[in-house]
């Protein structure tokens, strides 16, 4: 008698010890046919001693026997069957776990090692694994914590019964299909996925891993520019036969690029870049070819070239402006309509010695520039003023120092007169004039 038990690692099939544990027996394959262990999961597992599951809630702590369909409550588990005697001496054992007191229910382990007699008086042996030791030992080698739950979500995916020895009990109930699984089986779990790698970088160079991680950033920057509008598709790539011309000299025109490129092939369009307002040279271009096998021929000749006294730089096109014009929304979402509008003319540049100087722009009125000119002009009037100021000072200074002057010398004169007058009243000098 005997079980297919399909796994995430692997399938098993396990042989039911049916004439000496029938209650056991016929626990197990009565589950195994109501779809109770499918999407159970491997909840514990210690390596070289158990792997155990047949808990739905993947706790460790729950399960019910058949027997409980047949009795209700009181039938929720089972006692064991300790006759006759058997031991738990290699991999690939199958056996009950008991609950306590001796009582069964759903769970269930599976050996990964040998010589573990001291389960034999603790838990019921009911089966073995006869075919999938392959796959006990992908189990004996999962990564686990602390606790022995593996990092991996592992479960049992399927069981399909072989051979049945049991009569059909009405009071059992089997359901129309398998469970489907949850949300929280899908989405809500921290355990590594089935299709997920531990390490990620496991056999790989470091030349692989920088370029993985460039990858992976070109990949989110294409999706933030798809996100701002700037990419129809985060998955769009730049065309294939346009050449990126940089460091060019700003008197190269369209006609001498096109001229020296066209010996790879036909080209579509050769266009220089230049500024809207003065029509200047912004020193970079863009050529279309063809075919992209001129390109990569433009590419791998052209590169480092003396072209006008300048060396030009060559490289394939990250641009994808020119794949689609951008349609902005309207406010009921639709793209709105945009107007053609007829190319710009293209402006013809002179050479360096031919140019005629470019007539000089008038600034446009900025607020920002106002308040600047206000602020030097008001500054320059507080240093005229604070010049004047002082030389307003220094020259009531001077004249200052004039009055004093002039006053000592008046001071000074009249006190001559008076000793001049006094001296003619003295009798001396009247006794001296007779």
């Amino acid at each position: 008698m005997a079980v297919l038990m399909e796994t995430t690692l692997g399938d098993l099939i396990i042989d039911l010890f049916v004439k000496e544990r029938p209650r056991c027996s016929l626990n197990f394959i009565k589950l195994c046919k109501k779809k109770y262990y499918n999407l159970n999961q491997f909840h514990s597992i210690e390596k070289n001693y158990v792997a155990q599951t047949g808990d739905p809630t993947g706790t460790g702590k729950g399960g019910e026997s058949v027997y409980s369909d047949m009795y209700g409550e009181q039938g929720r588990y089972f006692e064991r069957e300790d006759l006759p005697k058997m031991r738990h001496t290699r991999m690939g054992i199958v056996s009950f776990v008991n609950n306590g007191d001796n009582m069964l229910g759903s769970q269930f382990f599976i050996t990964l090692g040998e010589n573990l007699d001291y389960l034999d008086d603790q838990h019921t042996i009911f089966g073995q694994v006869t075919e999938g030791i392959e796959t006990l030992e992908k189990l004996n080698e999962q990564l686990t914590d602390t606790n022995n739950k593996p990092f991996r979500d592992i479960r049992i995916s399927h069981t399909i019964i072989l051979d049945d020895p049991f009569e059909e009990d009405t009071r059992i109930s089997y359901p129309p299909r398998s469970p489907s699984p949850t949300y929280e089986m899908l989405v809500k779990t921290d355990q590594i996925a089935l299709d997920e790698k531990e390490d990620e970088d496991e056999g790989k160079t470091a030349e692989e891993i920088a370029e993985e991680l460039q990858q992976r950033e070109m990949a989110e920057q294409a999706q933030i520019l798809e996100m701002v509008g700037d990419l129809r598709d985060a998955d769009e790539v730049p065309p294939e036969n346009v050449l990126f011309v940089c460091k060019l000299n700003p008197v190269t025109t369209d006609e001498d690029l096109e001229i020296i490129f066209s010996r790879f092939g036909k080209i579509n369009n050769c266009e220089i870049v230049r500024d809207r307002r003065s029509g200047d040279s912004l020193q970079y271009a863009f050529i279309e070819f063809d075919n992209a096998q001129s390109c990569e021929q433009a590419y791998s000749k052209m590169d480092n070239v003396l072209i006008d006294d300048r060396r030009i730089h060559v490289d394939f096109s990250q641009s994808v402006s020119q794949n689609y014009k951008y349609k902005p929304k309207s406010q009921n979402g639709e793209p709105q309509k945009r107007r053609q509008q007829s190319p710009p003319r293209r402006q013809e540049v002179k050479r360096s010695h031919e140019r005629s100087p470019s007539p000089r722009r008038r600034r446009s009125p900025s607020p920002k520039r106002d308040r600047r000119n206000y602020e030097r002009r008001d500054s320059d009037r507080r240093r005229r003023s604070s010049t004047n100021d002082r030389d307003g000072n220094r020259n009531r200074g001077h004249q200052d120092s004039h009055r004093e002057r002039d006053r000592r010398d008046n001071v000074r004169n009249s006190d001559r007169d008076r000793d001049r007058r006094h001296h003619d009243r003295s009798p001396h000098r009247r006794r001296d004039r007779r």
